[in-house]
């Protein structure tokens, strides 16, 4: 089963609290989306949705009781889908679409690895591997902070669907076993 989550920027008038709704913005498929010169832009994470999650999430408050950084990948209101069995679907607001982009424009990618590094590297490939590992995961924080930037200009609110796979944590190990692709909008597949 393929891992992947997608975020879909959605203008704020529009969002629907509706499972149905929300369901249909990801009908089409990503790469229609992301060629669309309208603001529906679209942002993909494939297999390391939990591991880019745990580079923001170690990240200490910006102030008391405001946690943006937790927002980043799987933050957000749940909504249950029509199929109750399937992950619900995530919302954010433009107000906090506004503060993960506030967040990420003012977070520092080196601090944040410094916090994750010791517990992703075993599944990348060790230490021999963190530079490889590290510009991957530098390269989806850019990604996102430049969907978040934009979203956040536009006053969007911000959709996001996750696979079931994503849901819950990847296979472990170690070694070149634990290799997996790191997909963002505008860089195709890399490995780490």
């Amino acid at each position: 089963m393929s891992t992947y989550l997608r975020l879909r920027a959605v203008p704020a008038p529009a969002l629907r609290n509706s499972p149905a709704w929300l369901e249909r913005l990801f009908a089409s498929d990503a790469e229609a989306a992301r060629r669309r010169a309208d603001r529906f832009r679209e942002e993909m994470l494939d297999q390391c949705c939990l591991d880019q999650e745990r580079i923001y999430t170690g990240a200490p408050p910006t102030g008391p009781g405001d946690r943006p950084q937790a927002q980043v990948v799987l933050g957000g209101r749940p909504v249950l889908r029509t199929d109750r069995r399937k992950s619900p679907l995530l919302v954010l607001t433009a107000a906090q679409a506004r503060r993960v982009a506030g967040f990420l424009e003012q977070a520092d990618f080196d601090a944040l690895w410094d916090v994750a590094r010791d517990g992703l590297l075993p599944r990348y490939g060790g230490r021999t591997a963190e530079p490889e590992t590290a510009r991957a995961f530098a390269v989806a924080h850019r990604e996102l902070r430049a969907f978040y930037a934009h979203t956040a200009e536009c006053g969007d609110a911000v959709v996001k669907w996750r696979s079931e796979a994503c849901a819950a944590p990847l296979p472990g190990g170690s070694g070149a076993a634990a290799t997996r692709n790191l997909r963002v909008s505008g860089g195709g597949h890399m490995a780490v």
